[in-house]
Parts: structure tokens; sequence; C-alpha cells
């Protein structure tokens, strides 16, 4: 991987540094000059290494604010002192002071801290100018491991936080998961005011299946389930594994009616054709849906959402199973129910 370099200095500053540090073909290099120019550079496409001109106005600043940034702050940021000046000053300065703008320059943001070669130097200077340069290309290495460490720390928390919230058996989203995004996708739709609906659905009769064929059985048959069902939703409608054989899925910018349709649609998909567990084995099960969508006075959590739902599927459960109580077909079914009981 090619090191990426953010130089912010001036083309002139750019000409002074090492030849080996401004090859392209070894690193990636830009040079920016204007401190707003700078900032959206590196919101926009983080370098790895910053290299800081000091003379130039907003240098500090910059480095000052790169730290306080918690997702840039492993920036690799390296200030290059040439004011002159400054330099002026440490030609007859003793070690205290040079010790002191060194520290005060890590305190406000470097990572490091070279003193630079000025344009005037005489041929004694040289020699320290190679050396500094030398220092500059090591400064860059550390640049190139910083980012190394940070990139592989990124993908295994990326890896942790796909195990953390994923369902080991059925590869769905977990219930912590469900937890996470429930909230998030409520106050999306408050802030668009876009409707949000949910499912929660249940497999009729799983105990027997396990209590029949066995827990491997009973899982294989998970799975499968699993699978059909993600075959049959788009993209806007995200599964979860709420526990044992109840499943949640969040429906995005949909209405009661339209979620309505989609858990009958899941209804009839499922009981339509066995499962096939193996070459001989084939078991037919059905699912019970309850569904819901968001209320004015819904919590922000969707604490009670979930309830509303889980109490649509208990009464699916309770009046026979293998059918979609909801908002709309709640109505219609109690009344079915009094016509009955009358």
């Amino acid at each position: 991987m090619n090191i990426s370099i953010l130089v912010f200095g001036s083309d002139r500053f750019f000409a002074t540094l090492p030849d080996r540090s401004r090859d392209h073909s070894a690193f990636k290099i830009e040079i920016i000059a204007n401190l707003n120019q700078a900032v959206a550079r590196i919101q926009h496409a983080p370098p790895d290494v910053i290299i800081v001109q000091a003379s130039l106005d907003g240098s500090m600043g910059l480095c000052c604010w790169l730290k306080e940034q918690t997702k840039l702050s492993w920036i690799h940021c390296i200030l290059l002192e040439d004011r002159s000046h400054v330099l002026a000053e440490r030609s007859h300065r003793g070690y205290s002071w040079e010790s002191e703008m060194v520290s005060a320059a890590l305190r406000q943001g470097a990572d490091a801290y070279i003193w630079w070669l000025p344009e005037n130097a005489n041929s004694d200077s040289l020699v320290e100018s190679s050396a500094r340069g030398n220092l500059l290309l090591a400064q860059l290495t550390v640049g190139l491991r910083k980012a190394h460490k940070y990139r592989d720390l990124i993908r295994t928390n990326d890896l942790l936080s796909a195990i953390a919230l994923s369902d080991a058996l059925t590869e769905l989203n977990n219930r912590r998961a469900l937890e996470w995004d429930l909230p998030r996708q409520i106050n999306k739709a408050r802030t668009q005011n876009s409707p949000l609906s949910l499912i929660i659905l249940d497999v009729d009769y799983f105990k027997k299946v396990n209590d029949t064929y066995g827990h491997l059985v009973g899982d294989r048959l998970l799975q499968l389930l699993c699978m059909r069902l993600k075959k049959n939703l788009r993209f806007h409608e995200t599964p979860f594994r709420y526990g044992g054989e109840e499943f949640v899925i969040i429906l995005d910018n949909t209405t009661c009616k339209e979620a309505l349709v989609v858990a009958k649609r899941l209804n009839r998909i499922v009981s339509e054709q066995p499962f096939a567990i193996n070459n001989t084995l084939a078991i037919k099960v059905t699912i019970s849906l309850g569904t819901v969508c968001l209320c004015d006075d819904d919590d922000a959590k969707g604490i009670s959402l979930l309830h509303r739902a889980d109490e649509y599927l208990l009464e699916a459960k309770a009046s026979g199973r293998d059918r979609v109580i909801g908002c709309d077909a709640h109505v219609s079914h109690r009344s079915h129910l009094r016509a009955v009981s009358s």
C-alpha cells in the first residue's frame, strides 16, 4: 500500500523536501496551501500523513483541529519548522529553549516537529539538512506503520461488530442488532415524516418439530425458513431473529396497509411448500404474524411498537394460527369474532 501524503504548504516549500519524499511513484501526494481546502480534503479523504509548513498561516490551527477529531486523530502530523525568526533564534539559544519549542509543538497537535533548512543555508547547514531529510523519511515510515495498524484495527472491529450483531444459526441480524437499529429507524421515519412498519412472526407448533425430530432438525428448519424469508423480502425490509423461532422484520417507508400485504405474502410463501430437511424428510409448517405501524405516541426505542405487534401475534395464535393480525386486519377480525359469538 502506498502512503498518501497531504502537504499543507506552498509549492516552493514542497520543493525543499527530499527527492525521495516527493516521489509520486512511491507516495500519493497532494499539495494544498489554503486551510479551509485542506480541512475539507482531510474530511473527504483522510491521508495517512500530513506534512505542515510552520510558516504558513493556519499551520498550528490545522494541527490542533486534527487532534480534536476523534475519527481523524490517527493521521500522522509532521510539522516542519521553516520560520526564519525561529530558526535564527535556535542558532544562539540553548538546548532548553529548543526542547520547549518541540514540547509546545507536540502539545498543540503535531506528532513530530522537525527543524527545516532555510533557503539561504550555508554549506555547513547542508549536512544538517541531509540529516533532517532522513528524519522526515523516517517519520513517513512511522505514519505508514500507524496507517496499517489503524486499518487492521478497523477491519477487526468491523468483524467483531458483525459477529456481535449476527445470529450464528440463521445468519440474520440478532436481537441486539434490532435494539440498535429500531430506534435509528424510528428517528429516521420521524425526521423524514415517512411511514415505518414492523412485522413480528412466529413458527406455529415449533416445539412439536423439536420433540418429534430433534433439535438438529429444528435448527435446519429455521435455517431453511430464514432463507425463504430473505429471498422474498425487498432491500428496505430488514429481518431479525428476535429469539427462538420468533422473528421481527422492520419495513422502512412502508404503511400499515402495505405491511399487511407483505405479511400475507410471507404467510402464504411459508405454508405453500414443505421444507426439505434432507432427501427423506420434508416438514410443512405455518407461521403466525402480527403487523403494526409507527404511531405518534410510540416511544423512541420502539418498545411500545414491539409490544403492540406482539399482542397482535398472540391474538393470531389464539385465534387459530397460520394468519396475520395487524392494524387494519385487527378491526375486521374482531368484527368477525363478535359476529360468530353472537
